[in-house]
């Protein structure tokens, strides 16, 4: 092999080598908020859908969710009555709540749902954002898809409830926000639930 063909082999695999290396991993800080600095009550700062898709600002509480007076946001900071009633649910809406590793609409819940579309139907303008939301047992992954699966099937029952489609969105946090830190089976049954939030 000639020495120039060489040195520019050596020189392009030094380039290459030298450009991949830049592409590794990278340490990434979580997800803090948009640009403010609201924090839970707890202290460690927690972002929203709404803040980085949903339309603007106007109407939010300081946390960033819900209308004017609204206490969804604050909801980890009511009563545990008032959380096992209302969830983390605009105050418009209601919370459903789901059986075991299920993603199906239980029939007791079925007038819940009817309430959350009948304020949807007799509010043309208003958007939805649903949260589905499991218990801690089972992997972290699998939490993520049955809460999807959950907020999903809301969703749907919304759409059948005559509710357009670009008027509801969903998002899964799984087991990642519980509303209920115990391990009783109360606590688990009020972690399985759908969250409704006005947008």
């Amino acid at each position: 092999m000639p020495t120039y063909s060489r040195l520019f082999l050596a020189t392009t695999l030094a380039c290459a080598v030298l450009l991949l290396g830049g592409c590794g991993p990278k340490p990434v800080s979580p997800y803090a908020g948009g640009g403010g600095n609201a924090s839970d009550t707890n202290g460690s700062r927690m972002g929203n859908i709404t803040e980085e898709t949903g339309p603007g600002t106007e109407g939010l509480d300081s946390t960033g969710r819900g209308g004017a007076g609204s206490l969804a946001g604050n909801a980890d900071s009511q009563s545990d009555a008032y959380k096992r009633e209302h969830g983390r649910c605009s105050p418009e809406f209601k919370p459903i709540y789901f059986d075991y590793d299920q993603s199906k609409i239980k029939s007791d819940q079925i007038p819940t749902m009817e309430h959350n579309g009948s304020y949807l139907k007799h509010n043309s303008s208003a958007r939805v954002l649903i949260e589905g939301n499991t218990d801690n047992r089972g992997t972290n992954e699998y939490n993520l898809a049955l809460g999807e699966r959950r907020a999903m099937s809301a969703k749907k029952y919304l759409r059948e409830f005559g509710i357009e489609d670009s008027r509801i969105r969903t998002v899964s946090y799984g087991e990642e926000r519980p509303l209920f830190n115990g391990s009783s089976e109360d606590d688990y049954a009020h972690n399985r639930r759908d969250d409704f939030i006005l947008e």
